[in-house]
């Protein structure tokens, strides 16, 4: 009897150690098939850009964006970013990100270096006035450049929008949203095309008129929406070419776009508002005036946030919305 015992007692034991055997065996095909996860998460890549190159881990964590276009782009991929430019003015379409969850690493023109170090973020976006900072900055994080060149506006924004497609694995959704903006693109440059009509750029800052041409800041009105400028030859600065009630009035345009900077500058006198500097008895004379077509601009879009995905989008459905063709 006590063998029977025995022999039932050394079978339980091995059919239990049979069983804790294979689950041994079976253990390490969980970590396999989450290798090539693993190794997604971990990849390093290398962004080229004006300023230099960026080696960075694919899809970062602790973001910095100073320029409001990208951050509307990384907000509209559904990227989170941990630290924004808040001393500066945030466009309202952005508001949210005045919030105090998300660090404030100072102005436009003026980063916080403290803070920023103090992130450890594992990269920062950059464009124009942060330029002057790149190299403080790319000593605390890969500070990849994210610029729009005014020459070629499309070019060189869809260019940014496929580098964070690259960064954050958004290529298809960067590549849906690039199509949409496109698609409203055609449909200006159709209706601008058969209308002939010709077009002047004007901004107004406290009751000051510089004009924009192809090339310029917002240049993309001529370049790439494909309406004519009344006038070809203007010099392509920074802050447009200073102009005249009487220029404006001598090149009447068929349409004129006007961006009130007054719009983004807080400490603005209301007495100088774009429209009671536009709408004066000699700019009343153009047949932009006359035939309802001065077309006062979100300067959100078009002065401080230029080059984002929503931004451009924007932009590009305001000028199909408000021109009567």
């Amino acid at each position: 009897m006590n063998k029977k015992l025995l022999v039932l007692f050394m079978a339980v034991l091995m059919a239990v150690f049979t069983a804790a055997c294979g689950s041994n065996n079976a253990a390490p095909a969980t970590p396999a098939t989450k290798a090539p996860e693993a190794a997604q998460t971990s990849e390093e890549i290398t962004i080229k850009h004006k300023l230099g190159e960026a080696k960075l881990k694919k899809n970062p964590k602790t973001i910095v964006s100073f320029d409001y276009g990208i951050l509307d782009s990384l907000d509209k991929l559904g990227i989170e970013v941990a630290g924004v430019a808040q001393s500066s003015n945030i466009p309202p379409y952005l508001e949210k990100f005045k919030d105090a969850k998300y660090t404030n690493v100072g102005g436009l023109k003026e980063p916080d270096f403290e803070k920023i170090n103090a992130m450890k973020p594992d990269v920062i976006f950059i464009s124009g006035r942060q330029q002057p900072a790149y190299e403080e900055l790319n000593k605390i994080a890969p500070t990849i450049f994210l610029d729009v060149d005014n020459e070629k506006y499309m070019e060189s924004f869809k260019e940014n929008m496929k580098t964070l497609g690259t960064i954050f694995g958004k290529e298809a959704q960067v590549d849906e949203e690039l199509a949409k903006i496109d698609e409203s693109i055609k449909q200006v440059n159709e209706k601008a095309t058969a209308s002939g009509k010709n077009a002047l750029i004007v901004l107004v800052n406290e009751g000051k008129l510089s004009a924009y041409g192809p090339g310029s800041r917002f240049g993309i009105i001529h370049n790439e929406l494909g309406i004519a400028p009344v006038d070809k030859d203007i010099k392509v600065e920074g802050h447009g070419q200073s102009v005249s009630s009487e220029y404006i009035m001598e090149k009447d345009p068929d349409y004129l776009f006007v961006v009130d900077r007054g719009v983004v500058n807080k400490n603005q006198d209301a007495s100088t508002s774009a429209q009671q500097t536009i709408e004066n008895d000699l700019i009343k004379n153009t047949k932009a005036f006359k035939n309802g077509n001065i077309i006062y601009l979100d300067a959100n879009y078009w002065y401080l946030s230029g080059g984002g995905l929503v931004s451009t989008g924007s932009m590009a459905d305001e000028v199909l919305k408000e021109v009567m063709w």
